[in-house]
């Protein structure tokens, strides 16, 4: 190799080198990091309006006088999801309440068990999953790929995330829940629309649109896309009056495979412009997972319950100790 070639080749390397939007897990010691058991459970057809329904829901009661959904139900992931994804009747002390999954996989697994760990290093923050998906059956929904896990994330600035996670943007006129009527609305947050009713907040948008998006009431919504052998394919979406891809990307994965098996890290900067927030210690964030596994698509996946974050140190579900 001439002097000319290597050259070449040393300033392609560090031209990839420069590409990459930032500083990865590999000085991360994982080992040292103290995990957080999270039960991710199959949810069916359940909704924000499904929570707060009394006649749908057992906690419903208690969730509207201000219990969140993680004080109830942290504990019972394992015994929820496999009643829902069999399609069947849910049998709860208070009696028996209808089917939330009208359309059941045949052998879906009710619920997948997962280790989070957060860290920071100062310049980014890192949520690593372990996870191990079980026989999945493939659904054919997504081709692309065989499995995808999404970090929801709250600022602190929307209060329905702060008590229901996830289910803060998932309503039952979206596409494919109980009242969609063929309807393709994607995730949307619940005070973007004029009125919300049992039915979700249909396509009418709140007058008050630019305010609440000047207050940072939004969600982020941070993916990795998986298939065996591949490298993880990253990319963030914003959550406000619609579920949207958001430019430009500030989120890298890296994933591993061993058997049904997966590790998992996603990676965000903790300082970003807008639209995106900032990541600072003394501030209290929360977090809620996704996982779909087996080709599904859309409302198929698992879900886990609002888990509460803080940098460094501080009283919080997940402690993203500085590395």
């Amino acid at each position: 190799m001439t002097f000319a070639t290597k050259l070449l080749s040393a300033a392609a390397g560090l031209g990839a080198l420069l590409a990459v939007p930032h500083a990865f897990a590999a000085g991360i010691n994982w080992g040292s990091v103290p995990g957080k058991d999270v039960v991710l459970f199959y949810p069916g057809q359940a909704s924000w309006e499904f929570a707060l329904t009394v006649a749908d829901m057992s906690g419903a009661k208690d969730f509207r006088e201000g219990k969140d959904c993680s004080t109830c139900h942290i504990g019972e992931e394992k015994d929820m999801g496999p009643q829902i994804v069999t399609g069947q009747p849910r049998t709860f002390k208070t009696g028996v309440k209808p089917s939330i999954e009208p359309t059941p996989i045949p052998g879906k697994p009710g619920s997948i068990p997962a280790t989070v760990k957060v860290a920071n290093d100062g310049t980014n923050l890192y949520v690593h999953l372990e996870f191990n998906e079980g026989a999945q059956p493939d659904a054919k929904q997504d081709p692309a790929y065989a499995t995808k896990v999404t970090v929801m994330f709250d600022n602190g600035k929307v209060p329905e995330a702060n008590r229901g996670g996830c289910f803060a943007a998932c309503h039952d006129d979206s596409a494919g829940m109980a009242s969609a009527g063929g309807a393709t609305r994607t995730m949307y947050l619940p005070k973007t629309r004029a009125k919300m009713t049992r039915q979700g907040g249909g396509d009418t948008l709140s007058p008050d649109l630019a305010a609440l998006k000047a207050s940072g009431y939004q969600l982020e919504f941070w993916q990795a896309a998986l298939n065996p052998g591949q490298p993880a394919k990253a990319s963030t979406e914003i959550v406000f009056d619609k579920r949207e891809v958001s430019s430009p990307n500030i989120v890298t994965a890296e994933a591993t495979h061993t058997g049904s098996t997966w590790s998992v890290t996603i990676s965000r900067p903790l300082n970003e412009a807008a639209p995106y927030s900032t990541i600072a210690a003394g501030a209290t964030y929360h977090i809620a997972i996704a996982i779909h596994a087996g080709h599904t698509a859309h409302r198929f996946h698992y879900v886990s319950y609002e888990r509460s974050l803080v940098l460094n140190s501080g009283n919080a579900d997940l402690v993203a100790v500085k590395q």
